[in-house]
This record gives C-alpha cells, structure tokens and sequence, in this order.
C-alpha cells in the first residue's frame, strides 16, 4: 500500500513534502483529520534527536482558537481555573477547564498574543461549547488551526540551531515567553513551550511560509544534528516530563457516558492550577467542596523496579496476602536517559502519597510466552526528566 493510498481522504499539513520526503517506514495515524507520522525512520533514534540533539515535530493538527475582543481576558478568565490576570502580553500559560462539576473537559496552552488577544491551543476541540460560554462576553472565537502551521523544535541544541537562523531576541526568550519576528516577510511567533521537558521551542507562521521554515531550520541545524520525529518518540519524551494527556490520564468530561471516569485536576496533581483566590470559573463550587471532603482519585508518578513497562497494568496495596487493588497505570515506559522503567498512573486516596511503596502486576510476552511479575515501585514527587538548560536563560550553547 502506498502512503497516497493511506493518506487519501486525509487532510496533509503544510509540512507534510517534508515529512513524506523522509519517511522510510510508512507508518501514519489520523490526528484531528490530519495525516500525522508515528515514526519517520526509527522512533528510538527520534527519541534520541529530543535528548541528544533537536527533534523537530509538526503541530499543525493541533487544534487552534483566536480569542479577541474588549471581554477576551475576563472570559478566559472565567473559562479556566487558573488565574489569568497575571499571565501578561507576551507569556503563555499551561491551562484546564472544567464542567459545573468541576470535572476536566481539556487542559492546553493559552498564548496572551497582544492586549486583548489570545490564542488557546488544545487537543480536543470545543468550539461550539467556548461559544456558548461566551454568552455576554464581548469576544470573538475563531478557529485557525487551518491557518497557523506550527512546529516544535526541542533539545539541547535547538538554542543554537535558531539562534543561527538569526532570530533576533532569542537569548532573552524564558520558559513560556513568546516572540513575535519578521520572516520572509511574514510573522513568525517563537514560544519558549513544548511537550517533552527539555529545552526547546514553538514556531508558528502562515501556511505559506511553511516549507520555507523547514528548509532553513534543517540547514541551520545541520551541523549540530536534527531530526524530524512521529508521535512515538514524543510519547516517551511526555511520560519522562511526567506529562499528562487527554485519553490517557484523563478523559474528556463532555465525552464520557460513564459515572466515576473522569477526573477533577485536583486528582491530576494540578492543585497549583486551580485558584480559589478568584470571583468565579467553571467548576468552582464543586472543586470547593472536593477540597473540604477530599479527593477520590490521585495521580501518581511510579519509579517501578525491572525493566518490563507497566502497560494497563493494575497497581496494588501490598505483594501477597491481602492484596488490595488499588489503581492502575495510564502511561508507562522504559526510559532510556534515565534508565528507569517509569509510569504514570491513578490510584485510590489516600494511597499514592510521595515515598509510598506499592506494587504493580506486569504482563509481557516474550515468543509467544506470557509471564507475570508482581513489580515493587515507589512513587516519587518530581518528573523522572529535568534537565537545568530546561530553565536556563540564556540557554547554553550546544
């Protein structure tokens, strides 16, 4: 089968000449009607562009609003659980909204583009209920994933790969700054963000001027080692960060048909998220009443002993015996930085606490043949990946 015949009926990305010209493997998934890669030639050696090197991955698919207009920081304000008063023009902002019953429908990133401007990006997408919570706002909400074609350039070296393209300011750009320059005539935004706890960054530039992007930013990063990466390679970059991802830690509350599945981000570990300090947000009375009786959920990052990942793997309270289920695992995998066998999962208050030892049953199959471990982990407190030129400015050369 061709990669036209998987494709067809598929929308393609401004990158995608660029993508399909490397692919080896043809391996694709369907992402928001796009055609987005899972791996381009090996996801371990993609992997090891983000941490060794810079890995460039297409974010177009990602699901794009423009929120405008006099009421656009009030509304957003109202619209999450954070405070938004204090991310400023030129910063952006890990979010999550909730429904009335303080439940998370998405989390995503809001970018404060100009006074009175912002662009919310998300992996679901909500138009039509941003809309209906915009009733007596004074604002505008247009979806532009189509007209923004955006990339992610992370790792150690993606500092000097545009530092050499030219882009001027870059040194002074922190952790959730973002920019806004001249390219070809067009402007191209750089935000200091990204999805895999390294240093690294965001372009976003009109479709047009896509390819032209890709074809200087691989000629800058020639010397220093670039990649273009899928989907795979991402993912176990997102679990090293202790990250967490809609269908996998959470499910979206407007979708799920069941009682008891979704989860409220105090039981995500986003407590620092949630401000209590402010008039009003979607959510607030039931989170309110969730911090007076306590969580039912807690999400928890696993140091697991071995080396068989934890994949849908239930968590227990103790070995043998009474052994009581406890939770499950939602992301796991074998880290090859940290050489860690690493997960994040749920489990049932009050377990989970930091320093916790508890116990996760490991199926795997090796030729045919299924094995079954009962695997001793510790839950820890930071993200199994932090490296300091995450946070450094100016970052370092490379």
């Amino acid at each position: 089968m061709t990669i036209q015949e998987v494709h067809q009926g598929r929308l393609r990305t401004p990158f995608y000449s660029r993508l399909a010209a490397l692919d080896t493997v043809n391996t694709w998934h369907e992402w928001k009607g796009y055609t987005s890669t899972d791996e381009l030639y090996c996801a371990e050696t993609e992997y090891f562009a983000i941490r060794n090197a810079t890995a460039v991955f297409d974010l177009t698919p990602m699901t794009k609003y423009r929120i405008a207009g006099p009421d656009a920081l009030p509304y957003i304000d109202r619209l999450v659980t954070r405070d938004m008063t204090k991310v400023r023009p030129g910063r952006v902002a890990y979010a999550v909204w909730c429904d009335d019953q303080g439940q998370v429908i998405d989390d995503g990133t809001i970018f404060h583009l100009r006074d009175g401007e912002y662009r919310l990006c998300s992996q679901e997408r909500h138009f039509a209920w941003l809309n209906a919570a915009a009733i007596g706002f004074d604002v505008t909400i247009t979806e532009e994933t189509a007209e923004v074609a955006a990339l992610a350039v992370q790792g150690p070296t993606s500092f000097s790969i545009l530092s050499r393209m030219g882009l001027a300011g870059l040194a002074e750009l922190k952790p959730f700054d973002l920019m806004h320059v001249d390219f070809e005539g067009v402007e191209l935004m750089v935000s200091r963000t990204g999805f895999t706890g390294d240093l690294g960054y965001e372009l976003w530039i009109a479709p047009e001027k896509a390819e032209t992007l890709w074809d200087k930013l691989f000629a800058a990063g020639e010397v220093t080692g670039i990649r273009a990466i899928g989907t795979h390679a991402l993912e176990v970059a997102r679990i090293e960060a202790g990250y967490i991802a809609v269908y996998e830690e959470f499910l979206p509350a407007d979708e799920t048909v069941r009682t008891g599945r979704t989860r409220s981000p105090l039981e995500l570990g986003l407590n620092w998220l949630v401000d209590f300090k402010k008039a009003n947000f979607n959510g607030r009375r039931a989170l309110a009443e969730e911090m007076r009786r306590g969580s039912t959920w807690r999400l928890v990052r696993l140091d697991i002993a071995g080396n068989k990942a934890a994949h849908h793997s239930y968590v227990y309270a103790n070995e043998k015996g009474n052994k009581t289920e406890i939770g499950f695992i939602t992301s796991a995998v074998w880290s090859p930085v940290c050489k860690q066998n690493i997960a994040l999962g749920t489990v049932k208050m009050p377990h989970g606490k930091v320093g916790d030892n508890v116990w996760v049953e490991i199926y795997y199959q090796r030729e045919m043949h299924w094995s079954r471990v009962m695997a001793k982990a510790t839950v820890v407190g930071e993200p199994f990946w932090f490296p300091s030129r995450r946070g450094a400015t100016p970052p370092g050369p490379y």
